[in-house]
């Protein structure tokens, strides 16, 4: 039970790999606080992951809108009397080439994964200064390596933003005794296909990103969540400002 009474913030808690966090973060012995912008597939993510009610809140809203993540704080605050981790996961994704983007298509990116990870890491960390704390970003592969085959220069370039925003608040940070890293996935299969290819294509297209990957597999939501809770915890206590590549070892190297 390495979370026993601790506090946790999930941004995109309602499903993928932040529903697979909550999950786990709960089985040893934390309490829980989900955001995500669909409250009502919030609240049955809540259900399922804790039908007594009584140690998983939910907090709606659009993490692109600062406030959204101030509120998830004070939600988590305010119900459980403290916060000790924020895992900032919400984010979004649909390839689309250089030429084709619109400045919308920039501003969707940037505002949902830079600006949205950026403000309520400072809204967590208010919170946590004083007693100190960890916050885990998911950051993406696709910051540091570009694939042809899914054009994503405005996405990539907003992950390289959280990425670096790793570095720069372990050290501006670490006085106050808390720990900031992220994790990298590579392909992973959570439900933000589904909103942009059709069942049927999820279907045919992902398994054929199976070989992408040197160990020979996409990755599913427990392989990030695994890494996730491993920064979250005190086994990485000696561990901040660290990019943490979970992607089946593409960034090592090709076959």
């Amino acid at each position: 039970m390495r979370f026993e009474g601790r506090v946790v913030a999930i941004t995109g808690g309602g499903s993928g790999i932040g529903k697979e966090v909550a999950t786990r973060f709960l089985a040893e012995g934390a309490s829980v606080a989900i955001n995500g912008r669909d409250a009502d597939k919030l609240r049955a993510a809540a259900q399922e992951i804790d039908p007594s009610g009584e140690r998983v809140i939910v907090s709606a809203g659009d993490i692109a809108d600062p406030a959204t993540g101030a509120a998830l704080v004070e939600a988590a605050v305010s119900r459980f009397g403290q916060l000790d981790v924020l895992v900032n996961n919400a984010g979004v994704f649909n390839p689309k080439p250089f030429l084709d983007l619109t400045e919308a298509d920039y501003d969707w990116y940037l505002d949902t994964i830079l600006k949205g990870k950026f403000f309520a890491a400072q809204a967590a960390a208010k919170a946590m200064k004083g007693r100190g704390g960890v916050i885990v970003q998911t950051g993406s592969m696709w910051a540091i390596q570009a694939i042809g085959a899914t054009p994503s220069a405005a996405y990539s370039a907003a992950n390289a933003g959280v990425h670096a925003m790793v570095r720069n608040l372990a050290i501006e940070l670490a006085s106050y005794q808390i720990r900031i890293n992220a994790v990298a996935p590579a392909v992973v299969e959570t439900p933000v296909y589904d909103t942009f290819l059709s069942k049927e294509q999820v279907r045919d297209v992902l398994p054929t990103f199976n070989a992408f990957h040197p160990i020979g597999r996409n990755g599913q939501p427990g392989d990030v969540a695994a890494a996730i809770l491993f920064l979250a915890s005190d086994d990485a206590s000696w561990i901040t400002g660290t990019v943490l590549s979970v992607d089946g070892g593409v960034t090592a190297g090709r076959q």
